[in-house]
């Protein structure tokens, strides 16, 4: 009986990390996603000191290492789009975002990728 209790419980979760979890967006999607109304909500999850060097623009800086005390601050109806400098911290905080319920994409390639694209960029970090 327990053990079918915990498997219906690990069934719900699996289904809500599937359903909440997007696909990877490309660089210039997201570009282009900025230009309309109601843009994903760009989450920058790198350090103070990294998010000051160059961002996406519009981006909104919580440290992957504080998401969990400020989910507060990610609203639950937007759709929103969490990168990092290559994409170990951007996995971590999508797991807590979906856990949470919002519906979360990753960058792909992250920051490095973005820069890669050539896309533009707020901050202090000069363009190549």
């Amino acid at each position: 009986m327990i053990f079918r209790a915990l498997l219906v419980v690990i069934a719900a979760l699996l289904v809500a990390l599937v359903v909440n979890a997007g696909e990877p967006v490309a660089p210039r999607q997201l570009a282009s996603q900025l230009t309309i109304a109601n843009p994903p909500l760009v989450l920058d999850v790198r350090s103070q000191a990294e998010f000051d060097a160059g961002h996406v623009p519009g981006a909104v800086l919580i440290p992957h290492d504080q998401l969990a005390e400020r989910l507060d601050e990610v609203p639950a109806d937007r759709d929103v789009v969490v990168y990092c400098h290559s994409g170990r911290r951007a996995t971590l905080a999508e797991r807590v975002l979906v856990e949470n319920g919002r519906t979360v994409s990753q960058l792909d390639g992250s920051w490095i990728g973005w820069q890669a694209a050539g896309l533009p960029v707020e901050g202090s970090e000069p363009r190549p």
